[in-house]
């Protein structure tokens, strides 16, 4: 689903315009990478967490040549689904 698609979906359902539907969702992105740069972390009831999280500096091989590299710290953002949504998207197991 594309963005424009999600703006679509939000205004029939929501009674908004396309136009207020595209604000609602360009806020809601605003306040989540406020948040995440904030705070670090992001809890969304029945979605999941979004969580910055530290990678340590490594050593990796160039696939091409088998080169060792140098691979620096980083700063990487994971996201873990929410049980909810795993069972609803995959089913209970």
């Amino acid at each position: 689903m594309t963005q424009a698609e999600l703006t679509s979906h939000l205004a029939e359902k929501v009674g908004l315009t396309k136009k207020q539907a595209k604000s609602v969702l360009d806020e809601l992105t605003a306040v989540i990478i406020k948040t995440l740069k904030k705070e670090g972390s992001l809890k969304l009831a029945g979605i999941g967490v979004f969580r910055k999280r530290k990678t340590k500096a490594r050593v990796g091989r160039n696939p091409a040549t088998g080169e060792q590299i140098k691979i620096p710290a980083r700063t990487r953002l994971r996201f873990t689904p929410a049980k909810s949504l795993k069972e609803a998207v995959l089913g209970s197991r």
